[in-house]
């Protein structure tokens, strides 16, 4: 089908053709994207994905576009921002949050109700839906140690809710990766604890953040997963790489294991610098080095 015939099939919604996605990407690299929607609510969303299914539109569903590189071809079918479904309510020790919600929203809800747990997330700058789809970690704590259940809209267009164990998460992987489904919430169970000392221990968090990562320009976070025995930070500025450079996309000079855009990279520069290191680490240490930071497009 072509994307006129989406786009007529439903008149009320906010979907709009050839969206630059480099204004939606934290990297600030990316094509265009042939159809891009913003769903107001669930029940929109649910439609559209069970009409694009049943259509075989192709579809990506993106959250703060965080961890992720668009390549500079762009997505073809149908882009989801799920950016305006983003409600948190809290009931006693738990929060339930929609997809489109920051994680750093959902960390100082927490705080403000007393509610321990999830700090280590404070200063992370993706969405609740990115961090589910993806077991979302750091300072030694995972989305899997805190998430109760999770709702997702099957390809069919249907409601399912997943328990924990349901979503079969291991590092920086959930079931939601291999079945196509839609995050639409998630609900997690957290501790009671005294509001200061929650507070203190996410300004802790932040603090090392801001003093190791390079917080003072457009990156996709961390780019590879963490080798076994290794450290893929340490390992690229070992092989001599920090600073390494194509284009506009550089190995951070403060932290090895992050990729910046300095100004006017491209997805190509993103990609081609990712192959780089790879192919420099494996050659040197041996270590096949994988990536955390999803790439879609061509």
């Amino acid at each position: 089908m072509n994307t006129n015939e989406l786009i007529t099939a439903f008149p009320g919604l906010d979907i709009r053709q050839h969206v630059a996605l480099s204004a939606y990407t934290n990297t600030r690299v990316g094509g265009e994207a042939d159809l891009v929607f913003w769903p107001r609510t669930v029940a929109e969303l649910r439609e559209v994905v069970a009409y694009a299914t049943a259509h075989d539109v192709p579809m990506t569903v993106l959250g703060n576009a965080s961890n992720l590189i668009i390549t500079d071809d762009g997505l073809r079918g149908l882009t989801i921002f799920v950016t305006k479904l983003n409600e948190v309510a809290v009931s006693g020790n738990r929060i339930k949050a929609t997809a489109g919600a920051t994680i750093i929203d959902v960390t100082q809800i927490a705080r403000e109700h007393s509610l321990a747990g999830i700090e280590w997330a404070a200063g992370i700058p993706g969405s609740v839906g990115g961090a589910v789809f993806m077991n979302a970690g750091a300072y030694g704590g995972q989305v899997d140690g805190w998430l109760e259940s999770a709702e997702v809209i099957t390809p069919a267009g249907e409601i399912k809710s997943y328990s924990n164990a349901d979503l079969q998460f291991s590092y920086r992987h959930s079931l939601v990766q291999d079945t196509g489904d839609v995050i639409i919430s998630a609900t997690f169970k957290l501790q009671p604890d005294d509001g200061a000392a929650i507070e203190a221990r996410m300004e802790d968090f932040n603090q090392k953040r801001a003093s190791k990562q390079p917080l003072e320009f457009p990156s996709c976070g961390s780019v590879f997963k963490r080798p076994e025995g290794y450290f893929a930070g340490k390992l690229i500025m070992d092989a001599g790489l920090q600073g390494f450079q194509i284009g506009g996309a550089q190995v951070s000079t403060k932290h090895a294991g992050f990729i910046v855009n300095r100004g006017n990279a491209t997805g190509s520069d993103y990609v081609n610098v990712i192959k780089h290191v790879q192919a420099v680490v494996k050659e040197k240490f041996g270590v096949d080095l994988e990536t955390e930071v999803r790439i879609l497009g061509n």
